[in-house]
């Protein structure tokens, strides 16, 4: 049934087929077995393609693909198998790279929550401060890190986590300048506490020039440099810009490597009713330009839907997804049979039994291989593009969390980037130097039942290491006033919500100079 669907074939269709196989095989898969069933899926591909190629000119309209060289290139996916990891080619001529999908690796993600040990937490916390207090020691050449809470008359450098001081954390009070306290690891002060004081003296080294300042919120790593005078503070003379991820490398110019995307996140449906109306009119839309992608991000089946809430569903959540999305997404690929579509589920999805942060992907859709269920968050290319996803608000609880300090810069690097200059790009700004997709611990107390933090498992949370590159497409859902921005050498996009009706249109120019960033353009549009 999922053959029959997938390539558009009858049951009789698809008897011929196999017959087909058997003859031409000499009999060797006459019983239908798994092994059968992959040979069989492999003959319908090899089919499938050489159709494809038979419509050069019209793939060629849909997809801006010009002249032979990019034509050479699609038929070259299409004749490469899936591999078992994380490289993927089908009749797209999009390649699309993604996480290890390996029986190991999936393991790790559907792991068993609610299992921490706070030894566990601990560890991971103190690993956190602790890299980055290496990665700040290499960059700005420092010989020995201090210990914030030692009594010092020479300034020293320290590197710890910003937390709430425990009485205007019981009281609920937000961040301000008078209540930062200083947490640092095991390792570097035996996970003392200090309390910090900024001055009007205060400087911001290593920043890009015309940065204005800094943000600090409870789990922000920071590199201060200063003194404990003796009287239970630690006094900042300084603090250090963390290390900007490296710079991408310029890639080659190519017409074939061109793409297009929809970028759409959900709820889905209006908070009214359940008939999902704006997913059906983007979907018609869809459908008549075409894309090389859709993203989708979730929650598909949301469980802080009103009549959800109420119990007024009528259908199982496994039915409701099926009929606007299974169903519907399949009509699209056969319409469509060169794009691809990837899925990101959210902590609110009913659709998942797995509701803490970070998530695993969606189990659904069989074997379709243009059809990719990915974790929340992930980080993925397509045709070398570096993308970064999460569904979770990590832009809005920035903003409810920060406080921002405006500080004189000194010795700030000179270049090309623009600084952060307004409050988005600003937020954005903390992701990519706290190199994470959810920077802030604890979890604002009322933002708690839209983050089941796994701390354990922060690894997932990641958005790069030393040696890589921050994503050049950063996507971050929020109902804040949706954007599209370029940050540092990143352009991070909020879609807002389908049923807010907005969604967003990326286009890549594979045929131009300069970095990913210089060649991506996103427009947000409104749902007609």
């Amino acid at each position: 049934m999922s053959l029959c669907r997938t390539f558009n074939l009858s049951a009789e269709d698809l008897l011929y087929k196999w017959e087909a196989i058997n003859f031409n095989s000499q009999g060797s898969f006459r019983i239908f077995t798994p092994a059968s069933v992959t040979e069989l899926k492999a003959h319908l591909h090899s089919e499938q393609a050489k159709a494809f190629a038979s419509r050069q000119g019209a793939v060629s309209r849909n997809f801006g693909i010009k002249g032979r060289g990019g034509f050479r290139g699609l038929l070259k996916n299409a004749t490469t198998a899936p591999t078992k990891l994380d490289e993927t080619t089908t009749l797209s001529q999009v390649i699309f790279r993604g996480p290890r999908m390996d029986e190991l690796s999936r393991k790790s993600r559907y792991y068993r929550y609610m299992y921490e040990q706070v030894l566990e937490r601990s560890e991971v916390l103190d690993d956190r401060i602790d890299c980055f207090a290496e990665l700040v020691q290499r960059h700005y050449r420092i010989d020995e890190l201090g210990d914030p809470f030692c009594v010092t008359t020479e300034a020293v450098t320290v590197v710890g986590r910003i937390v709430l001081d425990a009485e205007a954390a019981s009281s609920g009070i937000k961040i301000n300048e008078s209540s930062l306290v200083l947490e640092s690891s095991r390792m570097m002060g035996s996970g003392v506490r200090v309390p910090i004081r900024l001055t009007s003296e205060t400087k911001l080294r290593g920043s890009i020039k015309g940065t204005t300042g800094l943000s600090f919120f409870p789990g922000a790593i920071v590199a201060l440099r200063g003194r404990n005078g003796g009287g239970g503070f630690f006094s900042v003379d300084e603090i250090l810009t963390l290390p900007l991820f490296q710079t991408p490398s310029p890639p080659p110019s190519d017409p074939s490597a061109s793409f297009s995307m929809y970028i759409a996140c959900g709820p889905f449906t209006a908070d009214s009713d359940l008939h999902y109306k704006p997913w059906s009119q983007l979907f018609q839309n869809l459908k008549s330009t075409k894309p090389a992608v859709v993203l989708l991000i979730g929650p598909f089946v949301d469980a802080e839907h009103p009549q959800i809430m109420a119990g007024d569903m009528g259908k199982t959540p496994s039915e409701i997804f099926e009929r606007h999305f299974q169903e519907t997404l399949r009509d699209f690929l056969l319409q469509s049979p060169g794009s691809m579509v990837l899925l990101v589920p959210s902590v609110r999805d009913l659709i998942s039994d797995h509701v803490v942060f970070p998530q695993c992907e969606l189990r659904l859709f069989g074997t379709d291989s243009r059809i990719h269920c990915l974790p929340n968050p992930c980080r993925f290319s397509l045709n070398g593009v570096s993308f970064g996803v999460t569904s979770v608000d990590v832009l809005f609880h920035l903003r409810k969390e920060e406080y921002f300090k405006r500080l004189q810069e000194v010795d700030p690097s000179v270049s090309d980037l623009a600084p952060a200059s307004d409050a988005m790009s600003n937020l954005a700004r903390n992701l990519l130097q706290q190199r994470s997709f959810y920077p802030i611990f604890p979890v604002p107390l009322e933002m708690s039942h839209e983050v089941n933090l796994d701390v354990t498992h922060s690894e997932g949370l990641k958005l790069g290491t030393e040696d890589e590159c921050a994503p050049d497409v950063l996507v971050l859902p929020s109902r804040l006033k949706q954007f599209s921005k370029a940050v540092d050498n990143s352009v991070v996009i909020n879609p807002s919500f389908v049923h807010k009706g907005f969604y967003a249109k990326l286009s890549y120019a594979g045929q131009a100079s300069g970095i990913p960033r210089d060649r991506v353009d996103v427009e947000i549009s409104k749902i007609a």
